[in-house]
């Protein structure tokens, strides 16, 4: 008896434990755990996704030092694979991303393949002519973007769709994260003020991947004269809006870490101004300044530097304020944060001469400078563009690729 009475007993802690360690498995296999737990991938990465559309095909690149599959460029992998290759394609910044912020770029050779780099930023037009465009079959584009509309990378995406779209060839897009993508934020963009720096009616903050972005502009028939490009979009892995992503490689040379990404929605509007935004520094975009700001407990002088040989308030010592000190978590959730600029605007107290007229076409209206200089605060402005937002919104959905929460 005393011993069916011990085998009954170690069977049910057999049983338990067993119980214990099926929830335990379980539980690491459930979807969302795996999703939270999986590594990213990026669209080049998914090399059995493309490869075959690629076979037999002449190949323009457009891409940039962001290119990379994991510690490999997508030039280098395609070469490797034995894909023609024809030429590169490369935006602001240049192939290898060490130029100044609008500054021209030649045409050149890159050095490792022997491959043309056709510069796009210098470029008439912004778009390959037709005698270009013929000499490949297919646009293979791989480049991170940081999700917003003044940044100029998606442009670029733009004219080239136009120009497959004239073309009769055909686009494919490598997804990548967008660092800036867990939010929408902005005012849309008034298409009487598009220019170089703002080219389609979106907010500021659109909250999109390229590959997403690339499927509303033809969807809503963005082009010019309605056209629409052959596209194709290889999805990211493992990715949705929410989840955070670190970039591996400096976008532009005056974004070099996840800080100044994370800023650069609000800090970028004093491009537009009078002010030091810390091109020059070690921190650009995660400072501003001016000789003239007053109590200030921080202090700057830009030099020139690779990336930023003439920056704004050049040698000067600045006084202002230091935000590479809060956290990524408390930016985030602030979004566009005007707070920063109508500091500025109210300590140097120099009315309109505050702005230039490149401000507005940041911000993309001419309401924020007007509710700034009669004093409205950031809160009061924001409300101004809330139905913009919750409209975009609406509007992007049929386009996402990736789940918004």
């Amino acid at each position: 008896m005393r011993l069916a009475v011990k085998n009954i007993f170690i069977v049910c802690i057999l049983l338990c434990l067993a119980a214990c360690g099926h929830a335990q498995t379980s539980a690491t296999k459930t979807g969302e755990t795996e999703v939270e737990t999986a590594e990213i991938q990026t669209g080049d990465l998914l090399t059995e996704t493309y490869f075959p559309l690629l076979q037999g095909k002449r190949i323009g690149v457009y891409s940039n030092q962001t290119g990379m599959a994991g510690d490999e460029h997508v030039v280098d992998l395609l070469l490797r694979n034995g894909f023609n290759i024809v030429y590169i394609l490369s935006p602001e910044h240049g192939f290898r991303g060490t130029a100044d912020a609008g500054e021209a770029v030649d045409n050149s050779t890159d050095g490792k393949t022997g491959l043309p780099i056709i510069s796009l930023y210098n470029i008439k037009g912004g778009k390959p002519d037709a005698a270009t465009m013929q000499q490949v079959d297919v646009l293979v584009m791989d480049i991170q973007d940081v999700g917003l509309r003044f940044y100029t990378y998606y442009i670029t995406m733009c004219r080239l769709m136009e120009a497959c779209a004239e073309q009769g060839k055909e686009l494919i897009i490598l997804d990548r994260p967008n660092p800036n993508g867990m939010y929408v934020d902005g005012p849309i963009l008034d298409m009487k003020l598009k220019s170089g720096v703002g080219w389609l009616p979106i907010p500021v903050v659109h909250g999109m991947t390229l590959g997403e972005l690339a499927q509303m502009v033809n969807g809503e028939k963005w082009l010019p004269g309605g056209k629409q490009c052959k596209l194709t979009v290889i999805e990211c892995a493992n990715y949705t809006h929410q989840r955070r992503y670190a970039l591996k490689v400096a976008p532009s040379p005056n974004l070099p870490n996840m800080k100044s990404v994370y800023l650069y929605p609000s800090t970028c509007l004093f491009e537009g101004t009078v002010m030091s935004l810390g091109r020059g520094t070690d921190k650009p975009f995660q400072i501003y300044g001016h000789p003239q700001m007053k109590e200030q407990p921080y202090s700057f002088t830009p030099q020139s530097k690779p990336g930023a040989t003439n920056p704004p308030q050049k040698d000067k010592l600045c006084y202002g304020k230091d935000l590479s000190t809060l956290g990524d978590e408390e930016i985030i959730s602030e979004g566009l944060n005007l707070d920063y600029v109508i500091d500025a605007y109210q300590n140097l107290n120099m009315g309109d001469k505050f702005f230039t007229s490149f401000f507005e076409k940041l911000i993309g209206v001419t309401y924020v400078r007007e509710m700034i200089e009669a004093g409205k605060s950031a809160e009061e402005i924001k409300a101004r563009w809330k139905p913009d937002v919750e409209k975009f919104k609406e509007q992007r959905k049929p386009y996402l690729l990736y789940e918004e929460n």
